[in-house]
């Protein structure tokens, strides 16, 4: 009986070990157990599109000219005959400096041109006597030579005559060498004149082309330094506010891709809600700080950037010309303004969302390989730089439910698309996200779903 009961147990194992290995089996093969679970991504279809480059960037509103006045001689104001936002044309007088110490210059500075004058005359005065002395000389020692041949004459007598006729000589010589620098003399003086008569024409200051006077530095009674002694006192701006620019700085990654006679899309904060057109009329050929000597000091971390000046075209704001005053203008100098300058259009080009466009390296060939199969060695440091040339522009595929590389060859793109040139068809099924699981981990191979949005309770949203 024990033999048979032992046997029995046995038996009953053995049929519950073949179950189960039976059910194992079963599910397995219908999915129910060992499935890996599918990456939930977004799937996008690659489609033809219209898309304009853009590069962003801000800056201030200027005028396109704007002279800085600076007073050639220093002085006190005694007059100042404009405001701020007055409208003047060329050739107005806007100030006055004292000029009583000019004036005192310029007369004496004519008084030595009178008296250099003066000597000029006294100096041909003297020529003319050492003139009629050498003929008189002259006489004297002709009729001595005649007598010392006779022996008339004694020795002593013609050889004071012949010593008297030098000096003559010598004596008209330096008279002429008189003349000369008298006359010098007089022009030294005359040009001494001319400086005091343009110093004191320049205690008046007059505008050198017209305009409206965008700033005022200065008020009655206030004392201003020349140019010719240092940099001058500012006195005031005169500015052409018909004609106005917007000057931002741009990157050094985006310069290059800036033309002249780009469109340019401008936002001005004073004018929210509304878009100005413009056009690139200057671009910088030197980075900004470039040779100065707060360059030096900045860091080699320093953001490297461009100036660019993008002329608004009047015919953006026109209307608002029509509605304000004569004299006043929409556009005020240090108005900040934002623009996006449009560096190409390309129009129905086969586009996909830019990120499912990703970037990897030599390791994305051994992505997706089955255990065992052997993967490309590491790279070393020494092919580091090289690993770094052979980034490859990647998009994922959608090929039945799993992941699959596909190397693209991409062209301009906006905020939204880029540009495909090679390597996708219009129609294909791509990943364009979550960015994280297209930008690191997705692999070839990988079971992807299309992600499922969660519905807001009903709760939530009512309180929304």
């Amino acid at each position: 009986m024990a033999q048979k009961s032992s046997s029995k147990i046995w038996w009953i194992l053995g049929g519950v070990v073949v179950a189960l290995g039976a059910g194992l089996f079963i599910a397995k093969q219908a999915g129910w157990i060992g499935k890996v679970k599918p990456t939930e991504v977004e799937f996008t279809k690659v489609k033809r599109t219209d898309i304009i480059e853009r590069v962003s960037a801000s800056g201030k509103v200027q005028p396109e000219v704007e002279v800085k006045i600076s007073p050639d001689v220093p002085g006190e104001i005694i007059g100042l005959y404009v405001e701020e936002g007055d409208s003047v044309v060329k050739g107005q007088l806007l100030a006055k400096i004292r000029p009583d110490n000019y004036e005192a210059l310029l007369a004496r500075s004519q008084a030595s041109v009178n008296a250099s004058k003066a000597d000029v005359e006294r100096s041909k005065a003297s020529l003319a006597q050492s003139n009629a002395q050498l003929i008189r000389a002259k006489t004297e020692y002709d009729r001595n030579q005649k007598l010392m041949a006779d022996k008339v004459v004694s020795e002593a007598d013609f050889q004071r005559s012949e010593a008297d006729y030098r000096v003559a000589v010598q004596n008209v010589e330096a008279a002429k060498a008189a003349v000369e620098a008298a006359k010098f003399n007089v022009q030294s003086a005359e040009a001494a004149l001319r400086d005091a008569a343009e110093n004191l024409r320049k205690t008046t200051i007059y505008a050198p082309q017209s305009g409206t006077v965008s700033k005022l530095n200065v008020e009655l009674g206030d004392r201003v330094v020349g140019t010719s002694q240092m940099a001058g006192t500012e006195m005031m701006r005169i500015a052409n506010l018909n004609n106005m620019e917007v000057r931002v700085d741009v990157n050094e990654n985006d310069i290059v891709r800036v033309t002249l006679g780009d469109t340019v899309e401008i936002e001005v904060d004073s004018y929210a809600e509304r878009k100005f057109k413009g056009i690139v009329t200057e671009i910088a050929n030197t980075a900004n700080g470039v040779g100065t000597a707060s360059a030096a000091s900045n860091s080699t971390d320093a953001v490297t950037e461009f100036e660019v000046k993008i002329k608004i075209l009047n015919s953006s704001y026109r209307d608002l010309m029509a509605k304000r005053a004569k004299k006043s203008y929409p556009f005020k100098p240090g108005m900040t303004a934002a623009v996006e300058i449009i560096t190409e259009r390309k129009a129905g080009v086969l586009s996909v969302p830019i990120a499912a466009v990703t970037t990897r390296g030599k390791d994305a060939e051994n992505e997706g390989k089955k255990e065992g199969e052997e993967a490309a060695p590491a790279p070393s440091n020494e092919n580091k730089a090289k690993k770094e040339e052979k980034l490859k522009e990647l998009v994922f595929i959608n090929d039945k439910g799993k992941a699959a590389i596909r190397e693209v060859t991409t062209g301009i793109s906006d905020f939204e698309n880029i540009e495909i040139i090679s390597g996708l068809k219009e129609g294909e099924e791509i990943i364009s996200g979550p960015f994280i699981e297209v930008s690191k981990r997705l692999k070839a191979g990988t079971l992807v779903t299309k992600k499922v949005e969660k519905k807001k309770d009903t709760k939530e949203s009512k309180s929304e």
